[in-house]
């Protein structure tokens, strides 16, 4: 796929339903009692494997143009697969719903696509372990496939040494069906959006710090969920409007979690003119209109407690800074290294070949900004959220940029390129 320069860009764009919530949504509706509605759902791969697994698992899922119709059948309605589920690309839909099936009365061999084989599930294993479960890793290298041997669980209070939302679903997932309360310490609070919605459908779930803890056995009731537009598919457009002249992108209905926001936050850092137009909490969630221009962006330093909120933004993140004035440093993420592909490689190697000044360390990036860009062949690996950051970088690259593997973008936003050519005034 090729990209060439834009003189600007101009309009408004509603970007797909966020992924995270699209996932929970499904996945608790299936154990919810009665019917669970889902709008702005996101039709994207690894949604749809979710989808694909909890039919596998006895529940039946209208996917039709407008709607999701779940039908739940309670926390213990799940009936045992006659097949393999296959979580295709998606880590979510593997960890959290490890989580679920821990505690069935029923054997499941759970696996997905080469990626996701690779992908480590030891960050659950062992806390599901610790709660009485019985998971193998069947290559032994503690990676999918995994079988899991559904068996009664104990409540325990697990201190996760990641700051991960999957690891925090997964245990605050399976403490639905434990003995006791089951609770999750993290180092910093990772994305809550199981929290949020666990609450809205009935769960006993309550947070304090950096500590969520579940009571058993709540009855969870079918209910409507309007998925807010996914923050991490708005963040190429956040980008974009920044860095390209003249510019002004209005991005309908984002969801502005505070655990997912990071990306806003570092905007305006870096100097970035960004406002919030209607805000709400229709749905529990907050959502709201992004409106971004054009800003002359400068280096920053991006570590500590704000990674977990933007570890899925950091490559646009990158892109941003390699046309800032001045360096900024991403530290405290080494995590990128462990997602679709090795991130801080594939965003060194193939900024590199645009003529960036970008150095990789042990746990991020060094990117010296205001060096001019030129088109290059760009290797997505099949990352997604790579082929959309080098996108974004075309657009004020001089010459061609080939993207290799451009497709991968259908896994979270199937119509990113129509999208972004809407706004482009060439």
């Amino acid at each position: 796929m090729n990209f060439n320069k834009v003189k600007t860009l101009k309009g408004e764009v509603t970007v797909p339903g966020d992924k995270s919530v699209s996932h929970r949504a499904v996945m608790f509706g299936s154990i919810a009692k009665g019917l669970t509605e889902i709008t702005n759902f996101l039709q994207g791969a690894d949604c749809l494997s979710t989808i694909s697994c909890f039919g596998k698992l006895g529940i039946e899922i209208e996917n039709g143009p407008d709607r999701i119709l779940v039908h739940g059948k309670g926390l213990h309605g799940l009936t045992a697969p006659d097949s393999v589920l296959d979580a295709g690309n998606s880590g979510t839909t593997t960890r959290l719903i490890s989580g679920i099936l821990a505690p069935q009365s029923f054997t499941v061999t759970l696996t997905g696509d080469a990626s996701i084989q690779k992908r480590p599930m030891k960050r659950i294993i062992e806390p599901l372990s610790m709660m009485g479960a019985d998971i193998k890793s069947l290559k032994g290298n503690d990676c999918a496939p995994l079988e899991i041997h559904g068996r009664p669980l104990t409540g325990i209070h697990y201190t996760s040494k990641v700051a991960s939302a999957q690891v925090k679903s997964a245990v605050l997932l399976a403490g639905l069906y434990a003995f006791g309360e089951t609770s999750v310490t993290e180092p910093v609070i990772s994305r809550n959006h199981t929290e949020i919605m666990l609450s809205h459908f009935g769960a006993q779930i309550t947070t304090k710090d950096t500590t969520a803890s579940i009571l058993p056995e709540p009855v969870l009731e079918g209910r409507k969920i309007m998925v807010p537009g996914d923050i991490s598919s708005a963040a190429y457009f956040i980008a974009a409007g920044l860095i390209v002249p003249g510019a002004e992108i209005l991005i309908k209905n984002v969801g502005i979690n505070e655990t997912r926001d990071g990306i806003i936050r570092v905007a305006k850092q870096m100097g970035g003119n960004i406002t919030l137009l209607h805000e709400n909490r229709d749905s529990g969630e907050p959502v709201a209109d992004v409106l971004v221009s054009h800003s002359p962006l400068h280096g920053i330093e991006i570590s500590g407690s704000i990674i977990p909120t933007l570890i899925d933004e950091l490559p646009i993140i990158a892109i941003m800074a390699a046309y800032a004035e001045g360096t900024t440093v991403i530290a405290d993420a080494a995590e990128l290294k462990v997602k679709e592909s090795n991130r801080i490689d594939v965003m060194v190697d193939n900024l590199t070949a645009m003529g960036a000044d970008i150095t990789g360390t042990e746990d991020g990036m060094i990117i010296k900004g205001g060096s001019p860009l030129h088109g290059a062949l760009i290797h997505s690996m099949a990352d997604h959220r790579i082929a959309m950051s080098f996108a974004v970088a075309s657009l004020l690259a001089d010459g061609t940029t080939s993207i290799e593997g451009g497709e991968c973008v259908n896994i979270s936003y199937p119509g990113f390129y129509k999208d972004l050519a809407a706004l482009s005034v060439l």
